[in-house]
């Protein structure tokens, strides 16, 4: 065995060592390496490097010093791959679209097919988003249902389109000439020019003249106007005196004299025919019965069980005309017979039909509702969509107005479009939207309108007519199917559960006797109830304990009667639930209606998750329905509202507490309708129900063919309301259709991306500019006629003497609109009235008096609408006072006399005087002078004086004396007294006043100057003048009626364009930016949503984050963002707030009304922790504890939330952001879950 000698080595040195050590990255981080060799790095040591910029890397190695780059080895710096060259790829061309089609000829008879004959086809080369007409191709398949943002609407209806020549040869620069009158008349050095028009009166023979006609002008006498006129003209013929009667000038030329000939001789005018009487509203008479209805209609589209009413057949034979027909008529009276017959008969037609509603809940139920009826029935809501290619379609009205703006091809066969609740126009928030609607329909849908009744149906229709320029036929009827029968209650126990008082019948009788009879019941309680307890009186309105006894006594004694079902409409949300719940001891059911009420409850809940069905709002449902009792209001989660609905419908719900929001649309009637009060809050201020709010919940009452008649029971829980409150409310009339038109920035955008349509022309059509609009046509034929009128005038001579005259008309009817704005200001300032005391010497102007003097007796108290009482002075009365009514006018030709100061009346006889009650405005100068009068007993004499018996009485000496002083100053003063200096006497300070009584001064200087007055000549030119100026001015007034100036809305039109192009969203001319047309495609807070995504505010944030700050923009619960929210979230919510205020800021600089604060104020951020909780996964029942908002308002949030994720989620799309689009979608995604957006048991 060989035995090896152990090596003593000396120890390795680390760098002899087979390992490196290596360190990674600059964390301190170390890793070992089975390579030898020192201790390295991956990052080098110092400062970490930086990339070199690669512009100027690009400029040394290519510009500076290019010798590095090869000349010759070309394979080594660029790859090349061979491609075999087609030049005849670069003539390929798309194919020309078809000129020309085949059609069919048939025989007028029988329909046979004769012949083919090819015709030629217009417009061949449109497409959808380059016109705006009916034969352009259809677009994508998957577009033909919602249209596209970027896609043109179709030509509304009413509008005169424009063929695509028109379009595309009409420019802004281009000026229009019309070669028939617009052609020039005057030649070049002539004065005037020939008139070419056709005249109605034989031509003279060319080449001779009139040597009498043309010497005429040199008749001296003609200036003299008196002896003309009291000679009666030429002969004594008052026919022939016109043409002499007028002043000529002198003729300098031949020239002159020919044209002056030319001139004079004009057609005689024809009177101005009144305008053909437009009727587009046609009021039809339902009080005559269709006897012969099946004679006309022997097969209708649809039949029902029952005989339809007379309105809704005279309905049906419009409807089977094809006209649009305007349905006013009560709540249950049967309506819908009218939407349901023209479902069928498109359906027949083989057309579609849109049923839009106000509430998507009113959509939901209507689905249901016609799904069972035709089957054929497709739905569109915010975020359910239901066999969209049905031949009808029920949405509500915005989603129409979405798909009409983005030219859906659902359009082209539409044929009926029906609104359900048109008085929802009155709603200020979304009544635009209505009116959006109408406007932009097509010429070929005909229209149906359901209302309640209104006062003002006709007008409304007339609108639509004008608009659509089609007839519309009104149907309206007040008879109700079930009569309703008005009654108090004051009872609040058993005792008294007998109190009800009939306050109005059947047949529309106010009963006084049974309301005296309330007043009485209820003061005698009060009376025994301060014996019992002394003299406090019981509270006004009790608290839950009082409620409780009264419906406790109140159904009790309907359940007695038979008189349930009963719906208690309650206006709060917290009153519905206290009401409900406190009824503990109430069962109303049977054994087997709880069976039923529970199984069908187990049947809808099952499709809840278990957590959800613990709900505590579904378990106190849940017992509440069990015992026949149930709550409807928004604060309830939809599907229990739902469930509420279907077993009221059934029977089952004996007594429902509703709001107001029960009575819309709901086709629910009850046998009892009870308003636990008349009062409500609007959202501002506590008010009395107004009529129609009234009529529309009681309408309620009545079950058509189960009661004979409906019962209406108000509470008298405090004291009875006053006879005329409830007079008012239950026999007033309801609120008329108002327009609550505005411009929204969607709406400008969507219409300035279209070259065709204007802004203006939707402002025009609209029902607010409709007063001002109806008379259009009679303007254009006033202006053509006045245009007439104008230029058969003469020209009035300003030559010479006269050539100031104009000058001289100007400056009086300043004089006269300056001293008129004095006065104003001088009667509404507070010195000007304390000047007007009893005694004061004033300057009265008006119908009756033209600058006669007065003097003040009293003064009525009334600030509001002040009147003075004077003594006056007149001319006797020589003829009844019926024939001078007028009393003297102003001087028909104004001399400086006239103009400058006040020239007095004067009496030309014996003087008298009289005493008239004087308006601030009839008190046209206020003198220095100021007589002791005794004013009482001025007023009293010549009161007595105004009796027959006392009329010959001499006047008392008071009343003489002051005559006597007033005729004595008007002498002293015959160009008008002394008045009173506002700037002085009276201290207004105003610019206005002050720049006023300056520019007065000027003018009476100018106006004495003036040379044109001592012509002979001056009254008839200046009447001349004076009628040409007042034609003109009436024509420039016409003109203004008829241009897009006299718009209420433009000043604000042209504001909200000014911020658009502020924040660069159109462009000088116009145009509409990449961010107008992401605007577009938002529904709400256009502006706001837009901006965030181009400053890249939610690029950064998580999904979830960027739900939770939207929730600001859709929760309508005031309140802020709590203190638990994550630091992003924080920063998120200010951002949000800076870009809005960033807005508001914009909007107030370029005029809008609207304050930063009020913008800013319209974000609500209560929401931010539930919504950001939500979309992180937190079940719903976990969400209580985070909020005091109601779970309805909170699912409703949520879901709004869900619908504007998906707007922004196309608008990113449109953008170009997949990022900000795939996240928009995962929060949509996030935020549809659970009990929020369980299906709706309508649509199951």
């Amino acid at each position: 065995m060989i035995e090896t000698e152990r090596l003593v080595l000396p120890p390795p040195d680390p760098l002899n060592l087979p390992l490196r050590a290596l360190e990674v990255g600059c964390t301190g981080r170390w890793e070992l390496l089975n390579v030898p060799g020192a201790p390295e790095s991956t990052l080098p040591h110092g400062l970490p490097p930086c990339a070199p910029d690669l512009q100027r890397e690009a400029e040394q190695l290519f510009l500076s010093s290019p010798a590095w780059l090869p000349l010759h080895g070309l394979e080594h710096s660029a790859r090349k791959w061979q491609r075999k060259t087609d030049p005849w790829s670069l003539l390929a061309a798309l194919g020309a679209p078809v000129p020309s089609d085949l059609q069919a000829q048939r025989h007028p008879t029988t329909g046979q097919i004769l012949g083919y004959k090819e015709v030629l086809l217009e417009n061949t080369n449109l497409s959808a988003t380059t016109s705006l007409s009916l034969r352009r191709p259809p677009g994508p398949a998957s577009q033909s249902l919602w249209g596209n943002p970027t896609q043109y609407p179709f030509w509304p209806g009413g509008m005169d389109e424009p063929s695509l020549t028109d379009l595309s040869t009409r420019e802004e620069a281009e000026e229009e000439i019309d070669f028939e009158k617009d052609l020039l008349t005057v030649p070049p050095g002539f004065k005037k020019g020939v008139d070419f028009a056709p005249k109605d009166h034989p031509a003279p023979v060319p080449g001779l003249l009139s040597l009498s006609r043309l010497l005429e002008p040199l008749d001296l006498s003609g200036g003299d106007e008196d002896e003309s006129e009291a000679a009666g003209g030429p002969r004594g013929d008052p026919a022939s005196a016109s043409p002499s009667s007028t002043p000529l000038a002198r003729a300098s030329s031949l020239e002159d004299l020919v044209l002056k000939e030319a001139s004079a001789v004009v057609s005689p005018l024809e009177p101005p025919k009144p305008p053909p009487q437009e009727q587009w509203a046609v009021p039809v008479d339902v009080t005559s019965p269709v006897g012969d209805f099946y004679r006309l209609i022997p097969q209708p589209a649809f039949q029902w069980a029952f005989e339809p009413d007379v309105f809704q057949k005279q309905a049906i034979l419009h409807l089977e005309q094809h006209d649009s027909v305007f349905v006013a008529a009560h709540t249950s009276a049967g309506k819908t017979v009218v939407a349901e017959y023209a479902i069928a008969l498109a359906q027949k037609h083989m057309t579609r039909t849109i049923y839009t509603s106000p509430i998507k809940a009113l959509s939901n139920q209507k689905f249901r509702d016609f799904r069972n009826t035709f089957g054929d029935v497709g739905l569109l809501t915010g975020d359910v969509q239901l066999h969209p290619e049905a031949s009808c379609l029920i949405m509500t009205t915005e989603i129409l107005r979405s798909m009409l703006y983005s030219g859906s091809d659902v359009i082209r066969d539409l044929e009926w479009v029906i609104f359900d609740e048109v008085h929802y126009i009155n709603d200020a928030e979304r009544g635009v939207v209505w009116e959006e609607v109408l406007i932009m329909l097509p010429d070929h849908v005909s229209i149906i309108l359901l209302s309640a009744t209104v006062p003002n149906a006709l007008e409304f229709a007339d609108w639509i007519g004008r608009l659509k320029r089609r007839q519309i036929y009104v149907i309206s009827t007040v008879a109700r199917p079930v009569p309703l029968e008005h009654y108090l209650f004051t009872g609040n126990s058993p005792k008294t559960q007998g109190e009800l008082f009939l306050l109005l019948d059947s047949r529309g009788a106010f009963h006084t006797k049974g309301y005296y009879a309330a007043v009485e019941a209820k003061k005698e309680r009060t009376s025994k109830h301060a014996q019992t307890f002394g003299a406090k009186q019981p509270t006004h309105q009790g608290g839950p304990g009082q409620d409780r006894g009264v419906y406790l006594s109140l159904l009790a004694s309907l359940r007695a009667r038979a008189q349930l079902p009963v719906v208690v409409f309650t206006f709060s949300r917290g009153r519905c639930d206290e009401q409900a719940s406190g009824l503990t001891s109430l069962d109303l059911t049977t054994s087997s209606e709880k069976s039923e009420i529970h199984l069908f409850l187990q049947r809808c809940l099952a499709r809840l998750r278990g957590s959800d069905r613990q709900l505590p709002q579904v378990l106190h449902m849940s017992e509440l329905l069990r015992r026949g009792l149930g709550v409807h209001h928004s604060g309830i989660l939809p599907i229990l509202k739902e469930i509420v609905e279907m077993l009221f419908s059934r029977g089952l719900v004996k007594v429902l507490f509703a709001t107001e929001t029960f009575a819309m649309g709901v086709n629910m009637p009850a046998r009892t309708v009870v308003f636990d009060s008349m009062r409500k809050h609007d959202g501002s201020t506590f008010r009395d129900l107004l009529p129609g709010e009234y009529v529309q919940m009681a309408g309620r009452a009545g079950r058509r063919g189960l009661d004979p008649t409906g019962t209406v029971i108000l509470l008298c829980k405090g004291r009875v309301p006053e006879m005329a409150d409830l007079h008012r409310m239950m026999m007033g009339k309801p609120s008329q259709l108002q327009s609550q038109f505005r411009l929204t920035y969607t709406m400008i955008l969507n219409l300035l991306r279209v070259d065709a349509l204007r802004v203006e022309d939707m402002m025009k059509r609209s029902f607010s500019e409709f007063p001002a609009r109806k008379d259009s046509k009679a303007h254009e034929q006033a202006l053509a006629e006045l245009t007439k009128r104008l230029a058969a005038l003469e020209e009035p001579d300003v030559t010479g003497q006269l050539a100031d005259l104009p000058d001289y008309y100007s400056w009086g009817e300043e004089l006269t609109e300056t001293r008129n704005m004095i006065q104003r200001r001088i009667m509404e300032s507070v010195n000007g009235l304390k000047s007007l005391s009893a005694g004061r010497v004033v300057v009265v102007k008006n119908e009756e008096h033209h600058n006669a003097l007065g003097v003040i007796l009293q003064v009525s108290s009334n600030s509001a609408s002040r009147v003075f009482t004077a003594l006056v002075l007149c001319d006797k009365p020589a003829v009844p006072e019926s024939a001078r009514d007028k009393g003297p006018a102003a001087p028909a030709v104004p001399h400086p006399d006239d103009l400058v100061g006040f020239k007095l009346f004067l009496p030309e006889g014996p003087c008298e005087h009289t005493v008239a009650k004087l308006q601030p405005g009839e008190v046209a100068a206020i003198s220095t002078k100021v007589l002791r009068v005794n004013g009482e007993k001025i007023c009293e004499d010549f009161t007595k004086r105004q009796q027959p018996k006392f009329r010959k009485e001499p006047p008392l000496a008071a009343v003489t004396t002051a005559v006597q002083e007033l005729l004595r100053l008007a002498q002293a003063y015959p160009a008008g007294p002394p008045t009173l200096d506002p700037v002085n006497d009276l201290q207004l300070k105003d610019v206005s006043v002050v720049e006023g009584g300056l520019r007065v001064r000027k003018l009476e200087e100018l106006i004495r100057g003036a040379q044109c007055v001592h012509s002979p000549r001056f009254p008839a030119q200046y009447v001349k003048l004076r009628e040409r100026v007042q034609m003109q001015k009436e024509m420039e007034r016409l003109r203004f009626l008829l241009s897009d100036q006299s718009l209420l809305l433009l000043p604000e039109y042209h504001q909200r364009v000014e911020v658009l192009r502020t924040l660069g969203y159109v462009d000088e001319a116009g145009t509409v930016k990449l961010a107008g047309r992401v605007a577009c495609a938002m529904s709400s807070h256009e502006l706001l949503l837009t901006e965030l995504m181009f400053d890249n505010a939610l690029s950064a944030l998580r999904p979830e984050e960027i739900a939770a700050l939207l929730s600001g923009l859709v929760c309508q619960s005031p309140g802020d963002a709590g203190d638990q929210l994550p630091s992003t979230l924080k920063q998120g919510v200010e951002r949000v707030r800076a870009v809005a205020k960033r807005i508001g800021e914009v909007q107030v600089a370029c005029g809008l009304n609207q304050t930063v604060e009020e913008f800013v104020g319209e974000l609500n951020f209560g929401l931010v922790e539930v919504v950001y909780e939500w979309a992180r996964g937190m079940p719903f029942s976990e969400l209580a504890g985070l909020s005091g908002t109601p779970e309805g308002l909170v699912v409703r949030c949520i879901q709004r939330l869900a619908e504007m994720c998906r707007s922004l989620r196309g608008a990113a799309r449109l953008v170009g952001e997949p990022v900000l689009g795939a996240k928009m979608e995962t929060a949509a995604t996030l935020l549809r879950r659970d009990i929020v957006f369980a299906a709706s048991l309508y649509t199951q």
